[in-house]
């Protein structure tokens, strides 16, 4: 069908045929692992190639909207799949062809991130979200006009950027000498005599978030696995499941400084 419609020059018809293709590729490939038939995924590979030409059809018509919806699409699926780690090309495919629409964009690149961390590649997720800090301070700020914080939507993403990096850096514990100056600069609002009220990335963080990340960043620091775990039960209700997760490796890692934890 997309081929015929390809023949007639008719690029809305050709796409659709092809999503649907892949769509019912996805399906049967649901279907083979849920009765746990063997198999090379050749569904999932069809699926897969289907989507890849629509999506390059939509590109060719200049409708990049269109094409990063479809590769959001497929993430989800892959993500679905138990496969972040092809996830998350797709996910960065749809944040650079949303780049004029920076939340859309923003939105994506969290997904990166989440596939990143899912997948345990903590220093890759720790770039994603300082990339995604960056983009939220700058496109925030000119949205909401000149020499403005960022606000809304833009600083509730700071807020998820600045509370997972910090979580992210105390995984990593970066040496003094390999930290980036962008990281020494976040650990540094931490710091008790360093309290800036200028940051926006605090700014966006309630007190008693700040105060608590603030304890965490000390305990950590001073290496007190009992002033961590009580912080923990503080710090559960205002952290998403994610940040929960990586607050829970924070003190596994503590507590086996070899490495085990991550």
């Amino acid at each position: 069908m997309a081929r015929c419609e390809q023949t007639l020059s008719n690029s809305p018809g050709e796409s659709h045929a092809l999503v649907e293709a892949a769509r019912l590729f996805l399906e049967a490939e649901c279907t083979n692992q849920m009765l746990k038939c063997p198999g090379f995924e050749e569904h999932l590979i069809a699926a897969m190639n289907c989507y890849n030409f629509a999506i390059k059809v939509h590109i060719e018509q200049t409708q990049p909207a269109m094409a990063a919806c479809l590769c959001l699409e497929l993430g989800n699926a892959l993500r679905g799949l138990n496969k972040p780690d092809q996830a998350m090309s797709y996910y960065q495919r749809a944040a650079d062809l949303q780049y004029q629409n920076p939340l859309d964009c923003l939105e994506s690149l969290g997904l990166v991130a989440s596939c990143k961390i899912q997948t345990r590649d903590y220093d890759g997720a720790l770039t994603i979200f300082t990339e995604m800090a960056y983009l939220a301070q700058e496109r925030g700020a000119s949205a909401s006009g000149p020499a403005s914080r960022p606000i809304g939507a833009f600083c509730d993403i700071l807020a998820r950027c600045e509370v997972t990096r910090v979580l992210l850096l105390m995984l990593l514990q970066p040496t003094p000498q390999r930290i980036r100056p962008e990281h020494a600069q976040t650990l540094e609002r931490y710091a008790w005599e360093s309290h800036s009220e200028d940051s926006a990335p605090v700014n966006c963080l309630s007190e008693e978030v700040f105060l608590l990340l603030q304890s965490t960043v000390m305990a950590c620091q001073s290496r007190d696995v009992s002033a961590l775990k009580s912080l923990q039960k503080d710090l559960w209700p205002h952290l998403t499941a994610e940040q929960n997760h990586l607050l829970h490796l924070v003190i596994q890692e503590m507590e086996h400084p070899s490495g085990e934890g991550i």
